[in-house]
């Protein structure tokens, strides 16, 4: 099993995104890993800590802090889904809560200096995606275990992790107009999360969808693979 998330490559820079998940890697051996499992109701043993995100579990080694898929640990994941999984830990105030109410983007605290890289790289991806196949659409949330909402042609409420509701709102595109696509947080999201990781939440929200779907790979979301 591998020991960090730096994979040298002879006479090439070190990765960005790599040294980043590698400095969160650290951070995370430093924190109180009991008051983690209280605070965020872990499921957890004596090797490894268990998060659930997206209907996945994530498994979170508590020697070495490396974050595998736990039924798949060989598998590549995004660096979204490494850096949300320790950010939350991180930032996430000692009594956060969810507020229950439902904001657009733009509207949650701090984030609207972001709005557009969500347009461009969140938004637009998932209404191209999803065109012309809104029953796909409606199968990958039903199988992310979502709750239908009376918004668009599509729209669910879905669980990026268990105490985060996240909504997505799709209306199908015709003749005159394209598909346009939405997404609603809970207006205290920054309470668990810093504002630029929520746009790797909804990054990963597409992504899962589409692979639900059975798209595979969705073009244009930010964020690579940690090779």
């Amino acid at each position: 099993m591998r020991e960090s998330y730096i994979t040298h490559r002879e006479g090439k820079p070190m990765d960005h995104y790599e040294i980043t998940c590698e400095n969160w890697r650290t951070k995370f051996l430093e924190m109180d890993q009991e008051q983690l499992i209280k605070r965020f109701s872990l499921e957890a043993d004596k090797e490894a800590l268990y998060i659930t995100y997206f209907s996945e579990t994530y498994r979170i080694d508590r020697r070495n802090g490396m974050i595998t898929l736990a039924d798949n640990p060989k598998r590549r994941l995004k660096f979204n889904t490494i850096i949300t999984i320790y950010n939350q830990f991180y930032y996430a105030k000692p009594h956060a809560e969810v507020r229950g109410e439902f904001v657009p983007f733009r509207h949650v605290k701090r984030a609207a200096p972001f709005d557009s890289t969500f347009q461009r790289t969140i938004l637009k991806p998932l209404a191209e995606t999803f065109s012309g196949r809104s029953e796909q659409l409606q199968k990958a949330c039903l199988t992310l275990g979502g709750k239908p909402v009376s918004q668009g042609d599509v729209g669910y409420v879905i669980h990026a992790f268990p105490w985060m509701p996240l909504t997505v709102i799709f209306w199908d595109g015709d003749d005159e107009f394209e598909a346009q696509a939405n997404m609603l947080f809970d207006a205290d999201i920054t309470d668990f999360l810093h504002e630029e990781t929520v746009v790797c939440v909804a990054s990963d929200f597409v992504r899962r969808l589409g692979e639900e779907a059975g798209f595979g790979k969705v073009d244009h979301l930010m964020g690579g693979d940690i090779k």
